[in-house]
């Protein structure tokens, strides 16, 4: 069984980016934006309200404090700052999943933040302290053989290894950074055709052509690529189609 993650609620007042209606019917699993890279709170409780109507788990996705380059940046954050920023995103989530029914099952770093903490112990050890300020004790998402993860797992914390099929992979088992070019992967047959790879044998092909172990609990389809939901559909049937069985981890 494999999960599907998305990245919603990623617009800030009249602007939106991602198509959360319609993902919602897919995935299984809503990485909400907590206001720190996008979002705001009507976003929020409007997509806590969705995501509670359509059965699929709601999860922070906390950041650092960048709406202009929607996480995206390279940040210096003090570890106590840190620390309790990644608690306010999840307690302001909170409230409007429970006001809709529901509530936040699980953390979800984003973006430069995600990206820090593979290797980062000093930033990881700072994500790890604000789930647990929060007084949650959720289960957290991160790239396989982080930094992060391992922490996670030393607090207590549940560590659920994520994939993503439309990312292009180092030899080493990190995601290529989005700057260099490929580092995102646009054909959807090879999007449709990797997710099935992640979920069966746990295994990617590398940029440089290198087999890959990525052995992952949930797979992410970014809702911020055109035809997202097009995509979503479709690697959810073929998944489906090979006896993979869609559902989410928390």
């Amino acid at each position: 069984m494999i999960d599907l993650n998305a990245d919603l609620g990623e617009g800030f007042g009249r602007w939106r980016l991602t198509d959360d209606e319609q993902l919602l019917t897919v995935v299984t699993s809503a990485n909400v934006a907590c206001g720190f890279h996008a979002g705001d709170p009507v976003t929020m409780r409007r997509v806590c309200a969705l995501a509670a109507d359509n059965g699929v788990t709601i999860g922070a996705q906390v950041s650092y404090r960048d709406l202009a380059g929607f996480g995206r940046r390279a940040m210096d954050v003090p570890p106590g700052e840190l620390t309790a920023e990644v608690a306010y995103q999840i307690g302001a989530l909170d409230v409007f999943a429970r006001a809709a029914g529901a509530c936040v099952a699980y953390v979800k770093p984003h973006g430069a933040l995600y990206n820090r903490i593979v290797h980062d112990e000093e930033q990881a050890r700072a994500v790890v302290e604000g789930v647990l300020l929060a007084g949650t004790g959720l289960p957290v998402l991160g790239l396989p053989g982080s930094r992060f993860l391992e922490l996670a797992g030393q607090a207590g914390l549940t560590g659920v290894p994520e994939a993503f099929a439309d990312r292009a992979y180092t030899d080493e088992g990190t995601l290529v950074p989005r700057a260099q070019e490929g580092a995102v992967i646009h054909d959807p047959e090879a999007v449709v055709e990797r997710s099935l790879a992640l979920a069966t044998s746990g295994h990617v092909v590398s940029r440089t052509g290198a087999p890959v172990a990525v052995h992952a609990r949930s797979l992410c389809l970014h809702g911020d690529t055109p035809g997202a939901v097009d995509l979503a559909r479709a690697v959810r049937r073929r998944l489906e189609g090979a006896g993979v069985r869609v559902g989410a981890f928390a």
